[in-house]
């Protein structure tokens, strides 16, 4: 069911020498080892150790997780080298040990899993300078060496994340995001997406992970998107109207889920009188109407869609949007086009540490004039997380095959506490549908009118 002509499209040009390759792997990997330091180096001791939250393992575990991964596949399987420390392994094989229980095991104290992660680096360096990007899969175009730094920044959203539920007083910085652009208004609440079929996923996109594969055929009735994701102040407007209680608008898990935990609001958010607070990486401040709304949870955001006679859009909805070109009829990599995400396209990478304001980054957006698909906050789709037609696992099925199924939803998108190297309009994200500590918002979508938006 793959497609070829109008598969993701490569970069114009020859395709990359071996040169090339390796110099992209490398960028990817110092960049992604960069954003770790800085999200280490900036605590002490027990918040290094510490578990801020069950939910998340402390960040010491992640600090020598990333460079266990990164040994097991570059050192070990692509380089061929002996283990540094196999004895290790087990401690750090997320499967083997739930993040509940990793306060509890014998970790390398933060000293000794910086020096760990950093001797891995430089045999992982010296087996890039050296090793195949071309003939076998793990090493072609340089996929190994891409998945690890993908994994890394994975991890380090992980930590962002992990920073957010941390008790104390703020530590890390950034400057705010851009305003809209009055010059490049949106061009209303919504558009039509012309019903048709369209390219889902990808088999050309060179670091693409199994799950985003392969290409195929998709056919989408037409619908109506929103062109931002839901504000705060949209949501406000819900929790004002008494949504968190009535019973009528929530999934029946997800009501249960409100009547257990006493839900009234997303997660970090108070009320002092008349006033909105949330609580942000270590300050509190009125909460931002004009900015998507973060931190809620599938049920949540379902639960909008539905009190504002709207739905959540399904997985091949979204990326239709994402990536359709209506005019070629081709897929694009991301919605603004081929290239690379840059500041002007989308908020990614830690560059701030809040979504920016809807409306903004007027040059990320689709054909349509869809805005801030890309970046600011991942998105909730309505589907479970499943395999595409002529999925096969790669290059291990504990990436994605032993999630499939219907306990996970997928989110699309990206936040801003994700990289560019691990966010493009095929990247697929899946969580539980009770999860809020992610940085998760969400757009609604409805209904095309019969025979409106007919291809």
């Amino acid at each position: 069911m793959t497609t070829s002509s109008t598969d993701t499209p490569q970069p114009a040009g020859p395709p990359p020498g071996p040169d090339a390759l390796r110099e992209r792997a490398l960028a990817a990997l110092l960049a992604a080892r960069e954003r770790t330091a800085l999200l280490t180096d900036c605590l002490e001791g027990p918040d290094l150790t510490g578990q801020h939250s069950p939910l998340m393992s402390p960040l010491v575990w992640d600090l020598a997780h990333i460079g266990n991964q990164e040994e097991l596949w570059l050192v070990r399987a692509v380089g061929g080298r002996p283990a540094l420390r196999p004895e290790i392994d087990s401690l750090y094989d997320a499967f083997e040990h739930p993040r509940a229980e990793r306060p509890s095991l014998p970790l390398l104290a933060p000293e000794e899993a910086r020096r760990y992660a950093a001797e891995v680096r430089g045999r992982a360096l010296d087996v890039l300078s050296s090793a195949p990007v071309e003939g076998e899969r793990l090493t072609v175009s340089g996929f190994a060496f891409g998945m690890v730094a993908q994994h890394e920044q994975q991890h380090d959203e992980t930590m962002l994340i992990t920073h957010q539920l941390r008790r104390g007083p703020a530590v890390l910085d950034a400057p705010a995001p851009p305003r809209p652009d009055p010059a490049a208004p949106l061009p209303g609440p919504e558009v039509l997406v012309p019903g048709g079929p369209f390219t889902m996923g990808t088999s050309a996109e060179p670091w693409a992970l199994d799950n985003e594969r392969p290409a195929h055929r998709r056919e989408v009735a037409a619908f109506h998107l929103d062109t931002a994701p839901v504000t705060c102040g949209a949501y406000l407007r819900f929790i004002a109207d008494g949504g968190y209680g009535q019973e009528r608008w929530w999934h029946p898990a997800g009501w249960r889920m409100v009547r257990e935990h006493g839900l009234t609001a997303p997660l970090f958010w108070r009320r002092e009188g008349t006033t909105w607070l949330r609580r942000r990486f270590g300050s509190v401040e009125p909460v931002p109407e004009d900015e998507p709304v973060v931190h809620v949870s599938w049920y949540e955001a379902d639960a909008y869609a539905r009190w504002a006679g709207r739905r959540l859009p399904t997985e091949a909805e979204w990326e239709k949007a994402a990536r359709h070109d209506p005019a070629t009829g081709r897929a694009r990599r991301y919605p603004w086009g081929d290239a690379d995400p840059g500041p002007a396209h989308a908020n990614l990478g830690q560059r701030h540490l809040c979504p920016a304001p809807a409306g903004a980054y007027p040059a990320g957006r689709s054909p349509l004039g869809v805005g801030q698909l890309i970046g600011d906050v991942w998105e909730w789709t309505a589907g479970d997380f499943l395999p595409y037609p002529g999925f096969s696992a790669f290059p291990y099925r504990e990436y994605s095959q032993v999630f499939f199924g219907d306990a996970h939803k997928v989110l699309r998108g990206g936040s801003f506490g994700v990289d560019a190297v691990a966010c493009r309009g095929t990247f697929r994200n899946w969580d539980l549908p009770v999860r809020r500590q992610i940085f998760a918002g969400f757009r609604t979508a409805r209904d095309a009118a019969v025979g409106e938006g007919a291809a």
